[in-house]
């Protein structure tokens, strides 16, 4: 471990206005199970937001469909006012339904809605980042969702664009209409699913965000990741989440981490982790770990 802990993996421009720490905060998981409903312990909700800030913290992602609308509260209860280049990130074109489903909600109105909801919940008069969500519709093109976006960030209302769940191809087409600050696909250790548009968004300048950073095992070969993870954490006087955060950090300069937790001692296990350096062997090892074309089919 080094003291580079404190530098939150250094900094990356979002946009010309807009830079942040490579290390950031998830608040997924501050929602009740499943991401529905309010957490079991409100006030250590509150705890964990304002000790990330506390920690040099200044990249929140957030969604008002995560809770629904709990977690964006939680966020406006602990932290505002909000600190001078507190950068808060959400995203739209979901919804929760009663059951605590996932479903798609990505017309171009219903995404100005969802906008103005956002606002309203952190009690802000401009969000700094909106992620387009996108699902498959084929009745409602990507290019028209996104003029929907342009508009609203034309008029104030926000300051950049981020697109999630996109393939490279999408990503193209996307930065052919309006600007792209960033792209949020799952991405870890275990699962390279996306590392052809981690390459291409580094190429374009474009800021790459894994959702769930920390991965999960597969069946068919958990157990040889837990023995490579282990070691390499060993080595390092690390745990296996500080090395698969740091392996993060250190696959590409345009990767931002947003680790969740609900966990005060995670909180800062987590952060501890852009002090890990690892070294080519290390690297090495991790990089073998592939998923073997499997998926993680999960919502964010």
């Amino acid at each position: 471990m080094t003291s580079a802990s404190t530098a939150l993996g250094g900094k990356f421009p979002l946009t010309a206005e807009l830079t942040v720490s490579r290390l950031g905060f998830g608040a997924m998981q501050l929602a009740g199970p499943g991401v529905f409903g309010p957490p079991a312990d409100r006030e250590q909700a509150i705890r964990v937001l304002r000790r990330a800030v506390e920690l040099g913290i200044d990249h929140i992602d957030t969604s008002d469909f995560y809770g629904p609308w709990v977690v964006n509260e939680l966020i406006a209860e602990a932290l505002r006012p909000y600190r001078d280049g507190l950068v808060l990130a959400t995203k739209i074109g979901a919804y929760r339904d009663h059951e605590a489903a996932w479903l798609p909600l990505n017309h171009p109105d219903a995404l100005r809605a969802q906008v103005h909801d956002n606002l309203r919940r952190l009690r802000l008069e401009t969000l700094d980042l909106v992620y387009l969500r996108h699902t498959v519709d084929r009745g409602i093109a990507l290019t028209d969702q996104l003029g929907a976006l342009a508009e609203l960030r034309e008029q104030g209302l926000l300051r950049a664009i981020g697109l999630s769940n996109v393939s490279a191809a999408q990503f193209e087409e996307a930065r052919r209409h309006t600007e792209i600050a960033s792209v949020q696909n799952l991405y870890n250790v275990v699962n390279r699913t996306s590392a052809d548009l981690v390459e291409q968004t580094a190429a374009a300048g474009t800021a790459f965000v894994p959702f769930f950073p920390l991965g999960s095992g597969f069946a068919d070969s958990r157990a040889r990741q837990d023995d490579v993870l282990r070691a390499v954490a060993e080595r390092r006087g690390a745990t296996q989440a500080q090395v698969s955060l740091a392996w993060l950090l250190q696959r590409s300069p345009n990767i931002l981490l947003i680790p969740g937790t609900s966990s005060l001692g995670h909180l800062e296990e987590n952060t501890a982790a852009a002090g890990v350096a690892l070294t080519a062997e290390d690297v090495a090892e991790l990089d073998a770990l592939v998923a073997d074309g499997e998926t993680l089919e999960e919502a964010h």
